[in-house]
């Protein structure tokens, strides 16, 4: 995708990983619509990258309906928006499960398909899902995060199919562990040696060079590919792998 004058819709982008993907875009000539929920950094950020705030809670679905509304016709739209727990699921409080499911899963599916038929109709655009190791591995500990990533990954691989030919390309972002705010709001910071985190602008330039080169996917740190490739080939070794390691390839 030629970024040059590409109008880009970036949800979660008021920091962390989210602004630094929105910066990238600026960089490349990109019209930038940030999303988040605190008005007073995403319009800072907007500012910063000459592009256009907007605040909506994408976890409810009237605030999906009003960001797709703001933000009008996007060429380019990057699903970042997300929240994690961390902690035993029996402890779990019910209205977290339903909380993070709409956000990290609902939410983004919602926001697709409000998009996506102007992109149809173009014949042009770019969708992009920022997904998560804990999504193809499973993560101890994580296990609704998990699972609604996982679910992000089979939406994106079915729609991919689906678009075949249309001039609308699919990409899905697969992180490891990203050194932003991700982990203590998720209420456990990071504690693992490896893999390390890695700078939110590397991660977003590694998103930025799959979307202009039309890659499905692209995992970060890239030797992680191996742990899912593992869980599928041989998951009996993966499971007494993760079991001895205790928590298995942490997430985000």
């Amino acid at each position: 995708m030629r970024l040059g004058g590409v109008t880009a819709l970036v949800t979660g982008a008021s920091g962390g990983l989210g602004a630094a993907v929105a910066e990238q875009l600026a960089a490349h000539g990109v019209d930038v619509y940030v999303h988040g929920r605190d008005p007073d950094r995403t319009g800072a950020l907007a500012a910063r990258v000459g592009g256009r705030a907007v605040l909506a809670d994408l976890g409810a679905p009237a605030g999906v309906d009003q960001l797709a509304e703001a933000a009008g016709a996007v060429d380019l739209l990057v699903l970042n928006a997300g929240e994690g727990y961390a902690g035993p699921f029996v402890q779990m409080p019910p209205a977290r499960i339903e909380e993070l499911v709409a956000l990290d899963l609902a939410g983004a599916i919602r926001l697709c398909r409000l998009v996506l038929p102007g992109m149809l109709a173009r014949g042009r655009g770019h969708l992009c899902f920022v997904s998560s190791i804990a999504g193809r591995t499973g993560v101890a500990g994580e296990a609704v995060y998990a699972a609604a990533k996982a679910g992000v990954d089979a939406f994106a691989e079915s729609l991919r199919l689906e678009l075949a030919g249309s001039g609308v390309g699919i990409t899905v972002l697969v992180p490891a562990v990203v050194d932003t705010a991700f982990f203590a709001r998720r209420g456990l910071p990071y504690q693992r040696r490896s893999p390390r985190p890695l700078p939110p602008d590397r991660v977003a330039r590694a998103l930025v060079s799959a979307i202009e080169r039309d890659r499905p996917e692209v995992f970060i740190p890239a030797w992680t590919r191996v742990a899912p490739a593992v869980r599928a080939l041989a998951p009996g070794t993966f499971r007494r792998l993760s079991a001895r390691f205790g928590e298995g390839v942490r997430s985000r």
